[in-house]
């Protein structure tokens, strides 16, 4: 039985805001010195990113740090964000919620019992029989092995599973004159996707993703290099210096072992659908997997639109490829992610 993603679709939060601007807020609002703005100009002024989307409602929300704010703004823009790109996916698949047999939601940006899906059950009027999990704790990592577990889940009978990977990031904004807090500010923005994951049928689109293998890496000795630390009650990203390197090194293993037990070779794999982790990231991946020149070219469009979203921000990468390259059919993709824990995920996927 092949599975495939029958449609793929991704959200941002309305609020969409230049890193000029951003650096203009904080500048106003908080007193760097220094080293501390020096960072902060050189990231949000000469980086390569150019815009992000925020779960605001106005500018000077991000001022309130207190974690029952931090969760409301979490909750509120999460759900409206998440329903927004799965109603997208389902219009793409012609299909309504009552196609929905699971549903599957991956988030680290907010903690809340009941999850997410408890409310885009409500939000997307999905039948209250539908199966659902929620993920939590994977990192940036997530939405490859959400789909993977999409893959396993989907009914015999004609029903979909929906596959959504949301961050709100910026309910996770610390301000302090430490670099990673600093780094962490700067990049991250707020985003869902969804993929409508079902069997295959004759009926399907032309252009369809057919998931075919998965592979993981778990390096818990590196656990304390990307991680969210609970300060407080609130959560503290953490980013070491060597995230590049350990993310690199971690990828180049999981995409060996992958394409060694489907018998193929890097030269037969057309796409490369990498999270945009960060310009130093993709820059140490595609040393390190001697990629051809403009390999991860979509990987930096997302990272220039839209900043690092966390675990939807492969989507996205996927999403462009399909609008922008328009892969040919039999061509083969692999998406590829990492995360906390230290975590690296592998999706081998067939257009």
């Amino acid at each position: 039985m092949k599975v495939v993603i029958k449609s793929l679709a991704t959200a941002n939060p309305p609020k969409k805001v230049t890193q000029e601007h951003v650096y203009h807020v904080l500048s106003s609002k908080f007193e760097f010195k220094g080293e501390e703005r020096r960072l902060y100009e050189k990231i949000l002024l000469e980086g390569p990113i150019r815009t992000r989307h925020f779960g605001l409602d106005y500018d000077e929300q991000i001022l309130l740090q207190d974690q029952d704010n931090l969760i409301e703004r979490f909750l509120k823009y999460g759900r409206l964000t998440a329903a927004k790109a799965v109603r997208k996916a389902l219009m793409r698949a012609k299909l309504n919620s009552k196609d929905d047999g699971c549903m599957i939601v991956n988030t680290c940006t907010g903690y809340l019992c009941p999850g997410l899906s408890s409310y885009l059950v409500e939000d997307l009027s999905l039948d209250s029989s539908i199966k659902v999990v929620d993920i939590g704790g994977m990192g940036c990592g997530a939405a490859i092995p959400n789909l993977e577990c999409a893959s396993k889940m989907v009914p015999s009978d004609n029903r979909v599973v929906l596959s959504i990977a949301v961050e709100i990031c910026s309910a996770t904004i610390v301000m302090g004159p430490e670099p990673d807090l600093i780094v962490s500010n700067c990049i991250f923005g707020d985003g869902a996707s969804a993929a409508v994951v079902a069997r295959s049928n004759e009926n399907d689109a032309e252009r369809i993703v057919t998931l075919l293998d998965f592979e993981s890496l778990v390096l818990p000795k590196e656990r304390e290099m990307l991680r969210y630390r609970s300060v407080q009650g609130r959560l503290r990203n953490t980013l070491a210096k060597k995230v590049p390197i350990i993310a690199a090194r971690s990828i180049k293993e999981v995409i060996t072992r992958l394409l060694e037990r489907n018998r193929l070779s890097r030269d037969q794999i057309a796409f490369w659908a990498v999270h945009p982790g960060g310009s130093l990231v993709l820059e140490r991946i595609h040393k390190e997997l001697e990629l051809p020149v403009r390999a991860l070219d979509f990987s930096y469009q997302i990272l220039h639109d839209y900043g690092n979203m966390s675990s939807p921000s492969v989507m996205f990468v996927l999403e462009r490829i399909l609008q922008k390259a328009k892969p040919k059919r039999k061509q083969k993709c692999l998406l590829l992610s990492f995360g906390a824990g230290f975590t690296a995920f592998a999706g081998l996927v067939e257009f």
